[in-house]
């Protein structure tokens, strides 16, 4: 027969476990109701994420372009088709130097360059006795392959208008090691602070004697400062070549950025007349 104490302790054990089967019941309920806010949060959030990237939610004011002569108020448009070749095979070599070469060409002779492109070929005739220095070094480079294979990797069409190329590493970082000193800066064809179309000149950093391999193609007449070697003068038909890839437009819409077309340097060459 049980006795009353034991009876008592009987009740005492069943409230225990009804009140732990309570407290099981509401912490897993609780777990349920978080996981499903947390659910709801994470796509209210991946949501907003979305429309952040698609533009819904960004403030219609645009980051102000770094370039002083660009104007970046130029809407995207369409990309026009790509007007040039495949590259050809091969890799771009990664060899660098660290003085300028020695002087090795004629500064009284007449030297070419020929860069042919995948878009075409484009002839440059060379300031030997203006800019030996730069000549020098581009006759160096290109007898070295240094060119070759690389994209010119800069296109702008709003303000100025050049085409950049001459970097081993196609985003405007690249160069030889080293550096050489800028040239012809009073040439007779930059006159009112403009680089009249069919200028080939060195880019810099926008410091003093900071050339190295990367430079520029004036397609159109470019308002610029004359800070930028002048070493080369285009002809006819590498204009053409030119105008062909401008025409192509830049992947920004904005009038500087990498150009629609497919430009690489299959091989540059520069001779002696």
């Amino acid at each position: 027969m049980v006795s009353q104490e034991q009876r008592r302790r009987q009740l005492a054990r069943e409230k225990f476990l009804r009140q732990q089967q309570r407290r099981t019941s509401a912490r897993r309920k609780a777990r349920m109701r978080n996981s499903v806010i947390a659910s709801v949060l994470g796509v209210v959030v991946i949501g907003s994420v979305a429309l952040y990237t698609t533009g819904v939610l960004k403030n219609d004011d645009t980051k102000t372009n770094a370039s002083a002569d660009v104007t970046p108020s130029a809407t995207p448009s369409s990309k026009a088709p790509d007007p040039c070749e495949k590259p050809a095979a091969g890799s771009i070599k990664k060899e660098t130097w660290k003085k300028e070469p020695a002087m090795s060409i004629d500064t009284s002779a007449k030297y070419t360059m020929k860069i042919a492109t995948t878009c075409g070929d484009i002839g440059i005739a060379l300031k030997t006795s203006a800019a030996p220095h730069t000549v020098n070094s581009f006759d160096f480079l290109a007898g070295k392959g240094f060119f070759d294979h690389t994209k010119c990797h800069r296109l702008t069409t709003n303000g100025i208008y050049v085409l950049q190329c001459g970097d081993p590493t196609g985003v405007g970082s690249g160069g030889p090691g080293y550096t050489i000193p800028d040239e012809n800066l009073k040439d007779a064809s930059l006159k009112g602070n403009k680089y009249p179309a069919g200028t080939v000149a060195m880019a810099n950093t926008g410091q003093k004697h900071t050339g190295g391999s990367q430079f520029f193609l004036v397609y159109k007449d470019s308002p610029l400062p004359p800070s930028y070697t002048p070493f080369g003068t285009i002809d006819a038909a590498g204009m053409k070549v030119l105008n062909k890839i401008a025409a192509a437009g830049e992947n920004t819409g904005a009038g500087d950025g990498a150009p629609n077309a497919t430009v690489v340097i299959n091989k540059a060459t520069v001779t002696k007349s």
